[in-house]
């Protein structure tokens, strides 16, 4: 094996997917068979996910991306009703392919990392209680609005918000308490299989649409700090996060300018040059989008732009000091916090 070229699990990650599921395939045939050659892709669109997020924390040295992935697939896979012995069986399948396929001295940090990931499965739970347990403020509120919006009632969801504005409900805690706490609870109900793709999609879209009734308020302070752009990179389609971070820094006074979701690194350079923007917030939610995060930091880099970086999203609130890592200047969870960070890079 020494003498074979050096391959990374990138460069493969189309056969290598391809040749897991034929050993998951050839070893667990009575688990597999019943779910055709539809599941079969699907089996093999899983693989690659599994290889891109495994990839992506070998390549940052952020192990946590990775476990904590396996930890939601957990999940999943329990909703779904696939014995305990399916994700062991995926990762050993992965491990026996990486192996046999790739250069074992370069891809053993790979290789560890998927023993390590073999003796800590067992420890993850099978499931995930609900994150709206009314221990918060305005629990209540963001119970009414998510029973609303899985009824597809979304009228009735926006004028409940609406109802709370008027009674003096500041709209920070609408994001923070209702809006925000609802999209997580919708991605765990569509993890635990109950609820479909196209609910949650529905209750995100209709969460922005409210967000947008609230902007003739959020808009109305007087612009006296700093110039912001926000954007998620392209491929991201996670937006929401991003929006509320504009929004909390426009209520603090920012000039934002918010380009949204799947922003290739040109149009977010751009926009920076056009707004001589101060400060650039990132965002991504999933793991493998993380590379062209570090593309766009390294242009700016390179182009040695008079602009502070903030990040933020899934794989930052994992591995704690990623935003480092990657280059970025600050790294806040959330809205509330991006406020803090971004006065404290600024000032």
């Amino acid at each position: 094996m020494s003498d074979l070229k050096y391959f990374s699990i990138r460069d493969r990650i189309d056969s290598l997917a391809e040749e897991i599921v034929n050993r998951q395939y050839t070893l667990q045939p009575e688990i597999w068979k019943p779910y055709g050659s539809s599941g079969r892709q699907k089996s093999v669109r899983d693989a690659r996910y599994h290889l891109e997020y495994l990839s992506e924390a070998i390549n940052t040295d952020a192990p946590e991306l990775f476990l904590s992935y396996l930890g939601w697939v957990k999940v999943l896979f329990s909703s779904l009703h696939f014995p305990d012995s399916v994700l062991q069986s995926t990762l050993e399948c992965t491990r026996w392919v990486l192996e046999k396929e790739l250069h074992q001295e370069k891809n053993q940090p790979a290789l560890n990392l998927l023993d390590q990931s073999l003796r800590s499965i067992n420890q993850m739970p099978t499931t995930l209680d609900s994150i709206i347990t009314g221990n918060e403020p305005l629990d209540m509120l963001a119970r009414r609005y998510l029973e609303a919006l899985l009824n597809g009632d979304r009228a009735s969801a926006s004028q409940m918000i609406m109802q709370q504005i008027d009674k003096g409900v500041p709209i920070k805690d609408i994001y923070l308490y209702v809006f925000q706490r609802v999209q997580h609870e919708i991605g765990r109900l569509w993890q635990i299989n109950q609820i479909s793709v196209a609910q949650e999609h529905y209750c995100s879209a209709a969460t922005q649409l409210i967000m947008s009734q609230l902007y003739p308020l959020i808009f109305a302070s007087e612009k006296k700090k700093h110039s912001l752009v926000a954007a998620c990179v392209g491929g991201e389609l996670h937006e929401i996060g991003a929006r509320m971070v504009a929004d909390f820094l426009e209520m603090d006074g920012w000039d934002t300018y918010y380009i949204g979701a799947n922003s290739p690194s040109s149009t977010i350079l751009q926009t920076i040059s056009d707004r001589k923007a101060k400060l650039l917030a990132v965002s991504v939610t999933m793991t493998y989008h993380l590379p062209l995060v570090q593309e766009l930091i390294d242009q700016i880099r390179t182009e040695d732009l008079d602009i502070r970086i903030m990040v933020g999203g899934y794989p930052f609130n994992q591995a704690s000091d990623l935003w480092m890592k990657i280059g970025a200047d600050g790294y806040a969870p959330d809205a509330q916090k991006a406020s803090l960070v971004a006065e404290r890079l600024l000032n």
